[in-house]
C-alpha cells in the first residue's frame, strides 16, 4: 500500500473490513458491516471498552430480544417512516421540507443505524424521477435534505446531476446532505468534490460527528475544505450509552468542533431499533447534559436536546417542561402541539 492508495477514498472504500475473519468476538445479525481502513485504526485493539470499536465493530448484544414497555413500535421502522415515504426514496413528514434518500451504502454500518432495515438489504441506487416530479409538484417545499445510506459513496457527477435536478426547482430555496464522509473517511472530501459543491450554494453539511476522537487531523482538513468554499457544516451527534454518555466527552467533543468551526447542532437520543437497546441511555442524561454544557460552555457551542418521537412522532426538543410523567419505565412527553406520547426508557 503507498500513501497515494490510502489517501485515496476509492482505495479506502475498496478495501474496507466488511467480513468478520478480520475480526474477533464478535457476530453478525444479518446487518451489513463496514469499517474503513482508515477508521479501524481509530480503534484501540487493546480495550473491548473502545469507544471507536463500539460504534464500528458487531457486538453480541445486538442479538439479544427485548420486549418494549411501549407496545405498537415497529423496530424495524419506530419512527415510522414508512407513513410518510409518498415514495420509496422520499421521506415527507413536514410540510415545508423532504429528505430524498439516494442511496442505501454507507462508508461505515454504524451499529447504532436507525435504518437497517434499508442499509441491511443488497446495495443499490435509487431511481430520483419521480421524486424529482414529487418536488416540483409540491410548491411548498423548500428544502431537501440528500440522505441514505450516504450520498458520498457516489461519484461526483451522480452528485451533481441530483442537486441540480433538485435546484432546478423554482420553489427550493436549499439543499442540504446527510454524510458521515468526513468522519469515517475524510479522504472523501477531495478538492473535485468541494469545488463541485461550492457551485451549489446556498448548500449545508450535516455530518455525524459522536466522540472526541473522531476528530483527526485528517476530519478537521476536510471539513476546512468546505466551510473555506463557503459550504456550512453542522454536526449531529447520538447519545450513545458507553461512548459519549458523560457531560466531559459531549463537552470536549462540542469545545472541539466549535474550534473547528463546525457548528453542534443536534445531540440526538439514540433511536428505538433492532439490536440498539445497549445503546440508549436514559433520557434524563441527555437532559443532564446539556444543563451541565450551559453552565460551562459558550451557547454557540452548546447543541439541542432531541427526541425522534417514535411511530411518525416527529423530532422534539426534550426538556424537563415536555416530560408530563413518568412510570414503571414509560415517560409521556408532550410534544409542541399538547399531543402526549408515550416513550420507553432503555431497559
Amino acid at each position: 500500500m503507498t500513501n497515494e492508495e490510502w489517501n485515496s477514498w476509492e482505495w479506502q472504500y475498496k478495501n474496507s473490513i466488511t467480513d468478520l475473519k478480520y475480526l474477533s468476538d464478535c457476530q453478525l445479525n444479518g446487518f451489513n458491516m463496514r469499517i474503513p481502513p482508515y477508521y479501524a485504526e481509530l480503534i484501540d485493539s487493546r480495550s473491548i471498552d473502545c469507544q471507536i470499536r463500539k460504534m464500528a465493530v458487531p457486538n453480541r448484544l445486538e442479538l439479544r430480544n427485548y420486549n418494549l414497555r411501549c407496545e405498537g413500535i415497529n423496530l424495524y421502522d419506530s419512527l415510522g417512516e414508512h407513513e410518510v415515504s409518498p415514495l420509496s426514496n422520499l421521506l415527507h413528514r413536514y410540510q415545508e421540507r423532504v429528505v430524498l434518500l439516494v442511496t442505501n451504502e454507507c462508508f461505515m454500518y454504524c451499529r447504532f443505524c436507525t435504518r437497517k432495515r434499508i442499509t441491511s438489504v443488497s446495495n443499490r441506487k435509487y431511481d430520483n424521477s419521480k421524486a424529482f416530479e414529487y418536488i416540483k409538484r409540491n410548491s411548498g417545499i423548500s428544502d431537501v435534505l440528500i440522505s441514505g445510506g450516504d450520498p458520498f459513496t457516489l461519484q461526483d457527477k451522480e452528485i451533481e446531476i441530483i442537486i441540480k435536478n433538485i435546484k432546478a426547482v423554482k420553489h427550493v430555496d436549499v439543499v442540504r446532505i446527510g454524510t458521515r464522509a468526513p468522519v469515517v473517511m475524510p479522504m472523501r472530501i477531495t478538492d473535485e468534490l468541494v469545488e463541485m459543491l461550492s457551485e451549489y450554494k446556498p448548500l449545508f453539511i450535516n455530518t455525524h460527528f459522536n466522540h472526541p476522537k473522531e476528530i483527526t487531523d485528517s476530519a478537521s482538513k476536510a471539513c476546512a475544505k468546505l466551510i473555506d468554499a463557503g459550504i456550512p457544516v453542522a454536526n449531529q451527534s447520538v447519545l450513545l450509552k458507553g461512548v459519549n454518555d458523560d457531560e466531559e466527552t459531549i463537552r470536549e467533543l462540542c469545545l472541539k468542533l466549535y474550534r473547528n468551526r463546525i457548528k453542534p447542532y443536534y445531540l440526538y437520543q439514540c433511536d428505538i431499533g433492532v439490536g440498539t437497546e445497549h445503546f440508549r441511555a436514559d433520557l434524563q442524561k441527555g437532559i443532564d447534559i446539556i444543563k451541565f454544557l450551559r453552565k460551562n460552555i459558550t451557547g454557540m457551542a452548546v447543541p439541542a436536546f432531541v427526541l425522534d418521537l417514535p411511530n411518525n412522532g416527529g423530532k422534539l426538543a426534550v426538556s424537563l417542561d415536555s416530560i408530563v410523567t413518568e412510570k414503571n419505565g414509560l415517560i409521556s412527553i408532550k410534544d409542541y402541539d399538547g399531543r402526549i406520547h408515550l416513550y420507553p426508557q432503555p431497559e
